[in-house]
């Protein structure tokens, strides 16, 4: 009896380390598939997701073609010292619609038609996929941005609900003459786009266009009644997002929104915590926030777990994205550094795996050998 429960305590062992060479064996083999996946995978993939943002990049160029065309049929002339690409998205100096600085380099940068690319880029990342609806919260202080995102939209079949103040910074949409309901009036008629904002404001501090002249105040609050908008003018912040966040529910319907694109430093979008001065361009992640009294519509929309795109400090987009910064001439479709990103962030996930089953097999095979000393 003693001999044969000695012989079984000797094979448990054995046993044991048969099994954990069999696992190793089955680890090895995964490994080897995720690298072969990072490898073939990704391609496709990559592919897939460079063609829609070729697409957007194509849509966002024509639109600019319409805009500028439009322009000129009102007889406003380009200043080719100014808009040095020849736009018609870049607006004055100063207006009576005007209501904060703003950088005309970075507004130059937004007119990039890859930028419409950078767009796709952020909600493939996102996980959102055609037919999904998205929420936009636009300042008009950079049209061309608003043109990105509709542009995207449209390549990726998307639904987007936009709420778009009018006020505008220095060189943004701020001429009277044609501002951005102009703009999106003459892409409308053309076709290009279908997407009408739910709702307007005057933008500029709390949101009623206080930094402006009164009478451009009054002119953008005519413009608003004139085409018969819905006029969000609440200068309660709480009650000023609540009022956002009900009338996206509302036109989302039955469907979710999948994201929420905020456009430029809008009051009612941003907030007034200055957590929102530490949040990167580009998809975010928020990891603190601010008190209900003071959070954006931003805030809210993450606070719901529905992934948000930022879209503001223009010369960290650039660098973070691979974009090029004031570009003369624009860069063509397809034609910048944040198309060869796509492969790298198709293939880093199957990479990642692959060297985790790595690290994984290294462990066990050191253990496995202590064991049978």
């Amino acid at each position: 009896m003693g001999s044969l429960f000695f012989n079984r305590k000797r094979n448990i062992p054995k046993e044991d380390a048969r099994k954990k060479e069999r696992a190793i064996l089955v680890l090895f083999a995964l490994s080897i598939l995720f690298f072969v996946l990072a490898k073939s995978f990704p391609s496709r993939e990559a592919d897939k997701v460079k063609r829609e943002m070729i697409r957007a990049s194509e849509i966002m160029a024509e639109a600019t073609d319409v805009i500028r065309e439009c322009r000129a049929a009102r007889g406003l002339i380009l200043d080719k010292n100014i808009d040095l690409n020849q736009t018609g998205l870049i607006g004055l100096d100063f207006s009576p619609i005007t209501t904060s600085i703003g950088s005309l380099e970075a507004k130059r940068t937004t007119t990039n038609p890859n930028f419409a690319a950078l767009i796709v880029s952020l909600l493939k990342e996102a996980k959102i996929e055609s037919g999904d609806t998205i929420a936009v919260g636009a300042s008009s202080s950079f049209p061309a941005l608003i043109v990105a995102v509709l542009s995207a939209a449209k390549a990726m079949n998307l639904k987007p609900i936009v709420i778009n103040s009018l006020g505008a910074s220095q060189w943004g949409a701020n001429n009277p003459n044609f501002h951005w309901l102009d703009m999106q009036n003459c892409l409308l008629n053309a076709g290009k786009f279908d997407a009408r904002p739910i709702g307007l404001s005057l933008g500029g501090a709390s949101d009623e266009g206080k930094d402006m002249s009164p009478e451009g105040r009054s002119f953008l609050i005519n413009e608003i009644r004139e085409r018969g908008n819905f006029f969000l003018h609440e200068p309660d912040l709480m009650r000023n997002v609540e009022a956002r966040m009900r009338l996206y529910e509302e036109k989302a319907g039955e469907s979710k929104i999948k994201a929420f694109i905020n456009i430029g430093g809008s009051w009612p979008n941003m907030g007034e915590d200055p957590e929102i001065l530490k949040l990167r361009p580009g998809l975010v992640k928020v990891k603190q926030f601010p008190p209900a009294e003071k959070r954006g519509v931003l805030f809210e929309m993450a606070a719901l777990n529905i992934p948000v795109v930022h879209l503001l400090y223009i010369k960290g987009l650039v660098e973070r994205y691979g974009l090029s910064w004031d570009p003369i001439p624009l860069p063509q479709p397809g034609k910048e550094k944040i198309y060869q990103l796509v492969r790298k962030k198709q293939s880093s996930f199957f990479f990642l795996v692959a060297a985790y089953l790595l690290l994984v097999i290294a462990v066990m095979s050191f253990r496995n050998k202590l064991g049978k000393r």
